[in-house]
């Protein structure tokens, strides 16, 4: 009838800190299986370090062994609920009739939940507070940040559950309790109730966007474009590469890809979900460790018929998308908005409508880190011919190390806050 549950998903912790930990997940198989597992891995803050994955199209093994990216006095890592997560995206294998329900059933988005934070203003305020969210496991999916001329934040955010658990008022009580307690006197109210319809007001600026801005914001294409990967030198140092060597000689069933690329933040994520997007799927792969700061991946991929990919047409824009997705995952610009400075950062969202985890965390720790201040903050959607992007909106404050109307100041901006998105 098929293994317990508890055998699902297995969690073998490192002897020491230093030490990857190994994640095992063993259940049949479904589309975009190992997309979901990964965004869920990102989501926790973890880096794949190594990868092995094989499926025969009903049934996977994968095995992952991954490491902690980041350390704070707030973030603590729960791997009973990383766990409980990994389950609840793999499907059961006790049942198989209520297995085949699953599949082709339809799943109901978690419903969204406005929380309304006021504070006092300060340094770092708003990673603090996307800290603490990201401990309690919720996901912004939209924002607004509002600062006012007397010194004071409101904070709108609009949050899902990972927990699946906000409908309880023990949760929402917990929550709001927990942010008054750790803020104490710079906490001046918080409110945390089901979102209305001014949810949806939040989800689209794309009207809003500067056309020159959206241009250089979401242009950037691979197709014998140099601007795209001039702009991806200038973020680093190393030089970047990224080579799609494809054979469809060696396996009968299969067209291998084989990759080399930089490492960085999300890059199995990436994979995954480029494939998922374009209903490909991953048959078998292997995602090796680093060798100075580049990956080197095997993966063999079939069609969702079963069938190795033969249109040319069809290899030629899977290989297309997986150097940009690979060069290009986000995109930063840091421009002028009126009289003001505005940072935008971008990355495409799932077709399922999902956006890329800890963005909005990342950015604003880089900007902690900068020392910079954040006069308002946006989350919204902006779509573009082929796909739909995901893009945070944030109004700077005067630096003094960074002085906001120097170029050479904002390329080192830009290249920072990349960096921290791509744990560079």
């Amino acid at each position: 009838m098929g293994i317990p549950a508890d055998d699902v998903v297995l969690i073998q912790q490192g002897n020491s800190p230093h030490d990857p930990t190994i994640i095992t997940v063993n259940c049949p198989d479904k589309s975009g299986l190992g997309c979901d597992l990964c965004r869920i891995i990102l989501e926790f803050g973890l880096h794949i370090t190594r990868a092995d994955f094989q499926t025969d199209g009903k049934w996977c093994y994968i095995v992952l062994w991954v490491v902690q990216l980041q350390h704070s006095k707030f973030l603590r890592l729960d791997w009973d609920s990383l766990k409980n997560r990994l389950l609840s995206v793999s499907p059961p294998c006790l049942i198989p009739l209520y297995h085949d329900q699953k599949l082709n059933g339809s799943s109901t988005s978690p419903s969204v939940y406005l929380l309304k934070f006021c504070c006092v203003d300060r340094k770092g305020l708003l990673h603090d507070v996307t800290e603490l969210l990201t401990e309690l496991e919720f996901t912004i999916q939209r924002l607004k940040v509002m600062t006012t001329p007397d010194g004071k934040v409101v904070d709108l955010f609009f949050i899902t559950d990972g927990r699946e658990l906000l409908h309880t008022k023990k949760r929402r009580d917990d929550t709001c309790g927990y942010l008054c307690d750790v803020f104490r006197e710079y906490c001046i109210g918080c409110e945390l109730q089901l979102a209305g319809p001014e949810c949806d007001n939040q989800r689209n600026f794309s009207s809003l966007l500067n056309l020159a801005v959206a241009e250089e914001l979401f242009s950037c294409e691979l197709s014998g474009k140099e601007s795209c990967m001039q702009a991806l030198r200038t973020a680093t140092t190393s030089p970047e590469k990224a080579i799609v060597t494809v054979d469809n000689l060696l396996s009968p069933a299969h067209t291998l890809l084989q990759i080399q690329c930089v490492d960085q933040k999300g890059l199995f994520y990436d994979i995954l979900r480029t494939s998922k997007d374009l209903n490909i799927q991953v048959a078998y792969g292997r995602f090796s460790s680093s060798i100075k700061g580049y990956r080197n991946m095997d993966l063999f991929f079939q069609q969702r018929d079963g069938k190795k990919i033969l249109d040319p047409k069809l290899l030629e824009s899977f290989c297309s998308r997986l150097k940009e997705e690979m060069l290009h995952p986000l995109r930063v610009i840091i421009t002028n908005r009126g009289p003001d400075t505005e940072l935008l950062v971008a990355n495409p969202v799932e077709l399922c409508g999902k956006g890329r985890p800890r963005v909005f965390y990342d950015v604003t720790l880089a900007l902690k880190k900068l020392g910079i201040c954040i006069f308002s903050a946006e989350i919204g959607r902006h779509s573009t011919q082929d796909r739909q992007w995901e893009v945070y909106r944030f109004l700077l404050v005067e630096n003094g190390e960074f002085p906001l109307t120097s170029g050479h100041a904002r390329n080192q901006m830009a290249d920072r806050i990349r960096r921290t998105l791509m744990d560079w």
